[in-house]
């Protein structure tokens, strides 16, 4: 990602000052890095967040993308405009700059330490968190010109996820809307140009900038600021949408899902960010506007967003206010559009998937696999320790390493990372969607198909007591993604089912056995779509699941009573079956 190396210069010595506040009070509203600065600063940026959230988790209920995507925009604008009024008077009394948002209830600020007082003091107000103004520079992009920077047919990394084969079913992502929030886009470039939603007279809809302000007047951005069509300030977001869905037809097949098209949103000044940029994106995604920021509309909304970026406590995320990004994810999940987000370049180490958006359960997290199909060393890993969460992650990983796609200027170079990695999936998401349509907005049902049909992937390290042969673990996830697979789960239509012969029972490994909560299942090689049945001594069925089994798979049987069952793997005809113990 992104992020380059930043240098923090915190006051511990004014921290050791400052009392303690009880979160009852007005000072136990503001965050401590917010207060300090304060008294550093004449004026700072910060963020307002109001104690009354709306909760929409009433639109996951409803069947379409659309419907919930209007019914999640009509609750949060309904709830912004109930309780921002008092807090937006004020600001206009004092002349001071800001921006109300509604997908998180909250007001981006600028204002001296007086404000914040008086805003803290506001009964509506329960938190104010940093949105700092720095400029870090950050070192030249370590892209690599090489002999695989010309036309090699389709990209390793296609080949590798099995993206090829879902167009031979002529499945190509026609019909589907891929979001992008990164450093922005050269939206004309030969291999993406196509796919634009916008063209060169309009790009409503289609493109917003969340870089409004100057923060190094020595350094002017490239791009300029508020620009009203796409513009790529760094490289990163070209070469991730290239990935996504580039095809220049001339023999550049980048992308994933070359027949989707892509609108973005600009959230970082070359490669840095902060809280309310990547919020105002996530905000713009739900409902795009026009490119005077007017005239919202939900039904406009991306079908998937890849974000290959993070937010590090430099940039002002931390574990005190983890919960104000967390609420645009969930909104906007819960407005059925799903949300990549790629892990972070922190390995080998453990813990080091440690910053939004990676760490929310909301997200699907992807590291990053080479060539050779083996997790990249630098790729993050789990658990989530930063939020105290003890979460498991990533969800998957994918092609990530010396990846070939497009960036300005025309022209085409090879990059690797996690941010590499995740429009992979964003690109496979877009897929499914195309060869199944249903699952537009119903992205529990995209995420659990991701997972289940992934190959796994042994890795060679360990993280958090999770053993590289149980499945999902802290360092790949559920394995890296298989688009074959996931195509013959949910469109076994569309391919001719060959009949394989009954395996022996030691082809099966079950463990633990006798069990106690959680039972794993290891087989030779993939089974892929299965039945699995458990049945008691009288030959009652206490537990079917159907799935696509892979070579490790976990079930939760916790509320199983105590006994002896007979557990089948079946597959048109009878695979496998074996007893287990329940204690």
């Amino acid at each position: 990602m992104m992020k380059g190396l930043y240098t923090t210069i915190l006051l511990w010595a004014i921290l050791a000052g400052v009392k303690a506040q009880s979160n009852n009070t007005w000072q136990g509203k503001i965050d401590t890095e917010v207060w300090v600065a304060a008294q550093q600063q004449s004026t700072l940026e910060f963020f307002v967040y109001l104690a009354d959230q709306a909760n929409t988790t009433a639109a996951k209920k409803l069947t379409t993308k659309n419907e919930k995507g209007q019914l999640v925009y009509q609750l949060l604008q309904q709830k912004a405009t109930a309780t921002q009024a008092n807090i937006l008077q004020l600001l206009q009394q004092k002349n001071a700059w800001h921006r109300s948002y509604y997908i998180v209830n909250g007001i981006w600020v600028k204002g001296d330490v007086t404000l914040i007082e008086q805003l803290a003091r506001l009964p509506e107000v329960a938190k104010i968190i940093p949105n700092p103004e720095i400029f870090n520079n950050l070192p030249q992009d370590q892209w690599q010109a090489k002999s695989g920077a010309s036309p090699s047919a389709i990209e390793w990394g296609i080949q590798k996820i099995n993206a090829d084969q879902v167009w031979q079913q002529n499945i190509r992502g026609a019909g589907v809307v891929i979001g992008g929030q990164d450093t922005g886009y050269e939206w004309f470039h030969p291999a993406i140009k196509r796919q634009y939603r916008g063209d060169t007279t309009n790009h409503n809809y289609h493109w917003h900038d969340a870089i409004h302000t100057i923060r190094d007047t020595a350094n002017l951005n490239p791009c300029g600021y508020n620009t009203t069509e796409p513009c790529d300030d760094g490289s990163h977001g070209t070469h991730t949408m290239g990935t996504m869905v580039g095809d220049d037809g001339n023999g550049n097949q980048i992308g994933v899902a070359p027949e989707a098209t892509w609108i973005g949103c600009r959230n970082m000044d070359r490669g840095f960010g902060s809280p309310a940029t990547y919020i105002e994106c996530f905000e713009w995604f739900l409902a795009p506007t026009d490119t005077n920021n007017l005239n919202p509309d939900p039904t406009q909304a991306p079908h998937v967003i890849a974000n290959s970026w993070a937010c590090p406590p430099v940039e002002g995320c931390n574990p005190s206010n983890f919960q104000v990004m967390q609420q645009a994810v969930i909104n906007l999940r819960n407005a059925g559009v799903f949300i990549e987000v790629s892990a972070g370049n922190g390995g080998p180490s453990c813990h080091t998937i440690n910053s939004p958006a990676a760490i929310y359960p909301e997200s699907f997290t992807v590291g990053a696999t080479n060539i050779n199909d083996e997790l990249v060393n630098s790729s993050s890993r789990g658990t989530v320790l930063v939020d105290s969460s003890n979460r498991l992650k990533p969800n998957v990983i994918a092609p990530g390493a010396d990846i070939r796609s497009c960036i300005p200027g025309g022209g085409y170079s090879n990059k690797s990372g996690t941010s590499m990695a995740g429009p992979h999936v964003a690109g496979a998401v877009a897929l499914l969607i195309a060869a199944q349509p249903s699952l537009a907005g119903n992205v529990d049902s995209l995420e659990t198909i991701l997972e289940m049909t992934a190959d796994t992937i042994i890795a060679t390290d360990t993280c958090a007591g999770t053993l590289p042969t149980q499945i999902p673990n802290n360092m790949v996830g559920y394995g890296r993604i298989n688009l074959r697979r996931a195509l013959e789960y949910i469109r076994p239509d569309l391919f001719v089912v060959v009949a394989v012969a009954q395996l022996p029972t030691n082809s099966l490994q079950v463990y633990p056995n006798p069990l106690t909560t959680q039972l794993w299942l290891r087989t030779e090689y993939p089974l892929g779509k299965s039945q699995i049945t458990i049945s008691n001594t009288l030959g009652q069925i206490v537990f079917i699941e159907s799935t696509y089994l892979s070579m490790n798979h976990h079930l939760e049987l916790g509320e199983l009573p105590k006994g002896i069952y007979i557990l089948t793997i079946e597959n048109e005809k009878k695979y496998l079956s074996t007893k287990i113990m329940k204690l």
